[in-house]
């Protein structure tokens, strides 16, 4: 289907003969495969975060092909596929570490991941490996989880239960099968369901890289749902479908449990992208070696490589445009100076409502085309982070690399919403979800980095609004006091369950929505970008966010064009390097992912 125009080299699509772009030649030569054979260095050095050059106008690559706003996953790993064929690519980030949520950070010596706490689907068979391999020249090293690598905490400390959740689909469904005696039709019945969702999520890109009128037709007559499950299930909620199948609360919520990894709770989430992540961990979770920084350092130099660069302290303030409304580049603040760099293609990894509301001029903002994807989104939830620093090892301590997913009761819903909904100083004190990873459990590099703790939840951006103008690190004592109840709250529930670190905590500080806000430029503090509710996963709403955007020229990508999380956010560069380089990348990655099998294979004979 997407196959015009392109022809084969190696056995691999590739583009035909490069054009004249904005008046600079360009080589006429086929460009290289996008993806290709690799081979992991044996002994691969670790490094901490590494220094990046902040922005300067002489340090801006000449010729541009392309410029990317922005340096999380789905920015970064656009710009290395561009790379691939060639292409020149400047990407720019705003804070002074690249990565985005990939990055990580130091405070008392410890070192804090941010956003990556476990991946799944990293089998060595798997195509999502092969695509992150080849993003990463088979540099990355991954280490698996313990299994089970998640338990679920229910109830009070009086009456907790805990549920472990095992890798593998026949090991998942018999140990749930233990803890729930007599649910077996009701545990097989939803694993089938998130099975059929999860196959059938081929026709959200199918929908995104159609011309737009016939993907609007595939939504529009509801052929899309007739013809993939994931929309069929779209529009469901993850509640609906999940009390359908069973009477018992601890087993609804232990189906429900990882809502938090998209933060959307189970009566407003669709079951369909809840079916992507559960089976995105069904067969296991892994952690980088080397922490979350170690991403973007081998993503880093397959786009310099190519001629481009990665500048961080680089806050784009505005998109800018030609007579014609068509994108021509970007302006960057210097000071209180502007600096315009100047590309053919602007791509955005800042999220649909910065690009659309923050970066574009107020006349374009207003085109009908622009309003109405806009009106189809929300603003996700706030995150709320609280990092640890705890002296001792992982044995000291008695830690395991696996996750805790902790809840005050099994009423989930309920809890969430009497939570998000509530009166700040009253719900600070009794926060009734926690998400508590420890990277120094999982990675075997540990005593090189001395990794922390992490405890995730969520807080609304009203909450702490106020001191949004606030000095970074010095917001004034209201906003201190706010965050010392936030901590004691979650410390109270977590020292419960891992007694041993109580007296061994070195540093503890929070990280609220406003700080979201000021480090990863999240609008209103949120982790995951566009609300997941159900609305978003219809297929009209998924033919309607694409990679083109109304400004010509503009591309999106990132976790806003598709769904959240590293996964999410590298689907969305995909979709987008689909788009702009006529090719379908899905079957580069397949194609080269079933010849490595096969390679193996004979290996193994």
């Amino acid at each position: 289907t997407f196959r015009v125009g392109i022809r084969r080299w190696n056995g691999l699509l590739l583009p035909g003969r490069r054009k004249r772009v904005i008046g600079h030649e360009r080589s006429t030569t086929p460009e290289p495969p996008v993806v290709d054979h690799l081979h992991r260095s044996p002994c691969k050095l670790l490094v901490s975060p590494f220094p990046l050059a902040g922005f300067e106008s002489r340090k801006v690559p000449q010729c541009l092909d392309a410029v990317v706003i922005g340096s999380g996953a789905g920015g970064l790993g656009l710009a290395v596929l561009l790379a691939k064929v060639g292409k020149k690519v400047l990407v720019l980030e705003q804070h002074s570490r690249a990565g985005g949520c990939c990055h990580t950070f130091s405070e008392k010596g410890f070192e804090f991941d941010v956003g990556i706490h476990y991946v799944g689907d990293l089998q060595e068979s798997r195509p999502f490996r092969c695509l992150l391999d080849q993003l990463t020249n088979g540099q990355l090293q991954w280490e698996p989880l313990d299994n089970p690598f998640d338990r679920v905490v229910l109830g009070p400390p009086e009456n907790r239960r805990t549920y472990p959740i095992y890798s593998g689909r026949e090991h998942f469904a018999q140990e749930l099968k233990k803890c729930f005696p007599g649910e077996d039709e009701a545990i097989d019945e939803f694993l089938r369901l998130t099975k059929k969702c999860d196959r059938g999520v081929w026709m959200m890109a199918v929908l995104k890289l159609l011309p737009f009128p016939l993907a609007k037709f595939l939504a529009c007559t509801g052929l899309a749902d007739c013809l993939s499950h994931f929309f069929r299930y779209g529009s469901r909620s993850l509640a609906e479908v999940v009390n359908g199948l069973t009477q018992n609360k601890d087993l609804r919520a232990v189906l429900c449990y990882v809502f938090g990894t998209y933060g959307k709770s189970p009566r407003e989430a669709s079951f369909s992208m809840h079916s992507l992540l559960m089976c995105h961990y069904l067969h296991g979770a892994w952690y980088p070696r080397g922490g979350a920084s170690e991403i973007a350092y081998h993503m880093i130099p397959i786009i310099e490589k190519a001629g481009g660069a990665v500048l961080v302290r680089a806050p784009v303030n505005r998109i800018l445009l030609n007579d014609n409304n068509e994108a021509i580049g970007v302006s960057v603040l210097k000071g209180q100076e502007e600096v315009h760099v100047q590309a053919p293609l602007v791509i955005s990894d800042a999220g649909i409502f910065n690009t659309y509301n923050q970066l574009l001029p107020r006349e374009v903002q207003k085109f009908p085309a622009i309003q109405k994807q806009l009106g189809m989104l929300r603003h996700g939830a706030g995150g709320l982070s609280v990092f640890l620093g705890l002296a001792g090892s992982k044995e000291e301590l008695g830690l395991k690399a696996e996750n805790h997913w902790i809840f005050s009761e099994n009423n989930l819903d309920e809890l969430m919403d009497d939570y998000l909904k509530g009166e700040r100083d009253e719900c600070v004190t009794r926060v009734p979800m926690v998400f508590a990873a420890s990277p120094s459990a999982k990675d075997p590099t540990w005593e090189q980095r001395k990794p922390g703790w992490v405890l995730v939840t969520f807080a609304p951006y009203e909450w702490f609004e106020e001191w949004k103008d606030g000095k970074v690190k010095n917001r004034g004592p209201d906003y201190t006091d706010v965050k010392k109840k936030i901590i004691q709250s979650l410390l109270e529930v977590v020292t419960h369950i891992f007694p041993k670190i109580t007296d061994k905590i070195e540093y503890v500080d929070a990280g609220t929505a406003v700080t979201n806000q000021h480090y990863i430029a999240a609008p209103r503090g949120e982790f995951y970008g566009a609300d997941h509710n159900t609305a978003r996963f219809t297929a009209d709403v998924c033919a309607s966010i694409r990679p083109q955007t109304p400004v010509r020229n503009l591309f999106l990508t990132g976790q806003d064009l598709c769904s959240c999380g590293l996964a999410g956010a590298l689907v969305g560069a995909m979709i987008c390097g689909s788009a702009i380089l006529n090719r379908n990348l899905y079957m580069d990655v397949t194609a080269l992912n079933k010849k490595l099998k096969h390679a193996n294979a004979k290996k193994a004979q």
